[in-house]
């Protein structure tokens, strides 16, 4: 790795396992015992670099940038400099409002790599999107040295898929940045979560779990107005479990706090479509984000940005009050339109 890369204020920090922590053998007990905080209001918008993301407005894309060679649907193709950049720039293209890199795979049963590999991973391509993107970049980490050093080397937010359970310092650390963090429902670890769908209460389960670390993030010094919600689509969820998400995600507007939903090409799509290939669920990922948008997801993860950005500009001017911004070659109707 070169010598260049900046890893100021990472010496604070121990060095983490490079092993995902062992989860309970106790799964958490129904929320009923965790009552969900109730919060007055959500807040209007969330400036995010010199982006304003104005919640209910419209639907937001977040566009996925593996830069691994094992993520269940690209991985090896975009984790050389050259693919991961030109990728980017597509989905910025295409509609992208952030750009999520990640080079952790949280694919079922995907081994844990060494934190030094996925700062090889991640940094190199953060530092070079920086210069060639304007729109916000995450990371996707359950890392606090990793979300430190993409924060420095550009990235705007932090995207953790345990809700900031797996590193006890990475609350602390997004609240020193003062960037926001989507925080994830999920259950044991990647290599454990598919064994884990037992649950007695799911919305129940996932509201709980979300209200506490919404509750801990706050302690830690994180702003409430910067913390977004994801209620882990695929996440130690079966299929039946996943369909569930989607149908009762209003549940989690109790919560007040913007809601990502990342339904793109994951399995349950697959089952319902008998495809096993998921580069071929684009249609059936449609559905699934006009669902999510229908029952009041902010976000999108995806990765085909083009085909999402026009369900998500059909499906906003169908639901919302305010009409999406189109193309002016959009505007007018071609004189065959009504024939």
């Amino acid at each position: 790795m070169s010598g260049a890369l900046n890893f100021r204020r990472l010496s604070q920090y121990p060095v983490p396992s490079t092993q995902y922590p062992v989860p309970s053998t106790q799964y958490p007990v129904p929320s009923t015992q965790y009552p969900v905080t109730r919060y007055l209001f959500m807040v209007s918008n969330l400036m995010i670099r010199d982006r304003c993301f104005e919640w209910g407005q419209r639907t937001y894309l977040m566009g996925i940038l593996n830069v691994t060679p094992d993520s269940f649907s690209d991985g090896g193709q975009f984790n050389t400099m050259n693919a991961a950049i030109a990728q980017a720039l597509e989905m910025v293209a295409s509609g992208a409002d952030i750009v999520d890199v990640g080079g952790q795979s949280t694919r079922p049963k995907a081994e844990q790599i060494t934190l030094r590999a996925e700062l090889d991973r991640v940094l190199p391509i953060l530092q070079v999107l920086r210069k060639e993107i304007s729109v916000p970049i995450s990371v996707d980490t359950t890392r606090a040295i990793v979300a430190q050093a993409a924060i420095d080397a550009g990235a705007d937010l932090v995207n953790d898929i345990s809700g900031g359970t797996f590193d006890p310092e990475m609350l602390p650390t997004v609240a020193s940045l003062g960037v926001p963090i989507v925080l994830m429902h999920i259950r044991g670890n990647p290599q454990t979560m598919q064994k884990m769908t037992d649950y007695q209460d799911l919305m129940g389960e996932i509201s709980g779990f979300l209200a506490r670390q919404i509750t801990a993030a706050t302690a830690a010094g994180i702003n409430q107005e910067k913390i977004i919600i994801d209620p882990g689509i695929g996440f130690a969820k079966n299929y039946e479990q996943n369909l569930e998400i989607f149908r009762r995600l209003p549940e989690l507007r109790e919560l007040n706090c913007p809601i990502l939903v990342g339904p793109s090409r994951k399995s349950f799509i697959g089952r319902i479509l008998n495809q096993p290939d998921p580069k071929a669920r684009i249609w059936g990922t449609a559905a699934a984000c006009c669902a999510a948008i229908f029952h009041g997801a902010d976000i999108l993860r995806v990765h085909d940005l083009q085909e999402m950005r026009e369900v998500s500009l059909a499906a906003d001017a169908l639901l919302r009050q305010s009409p999406p911004v189109l193309p002016i070659h959009y505007l007018a109707p071609s004189p065959q339109e009504n024939d």
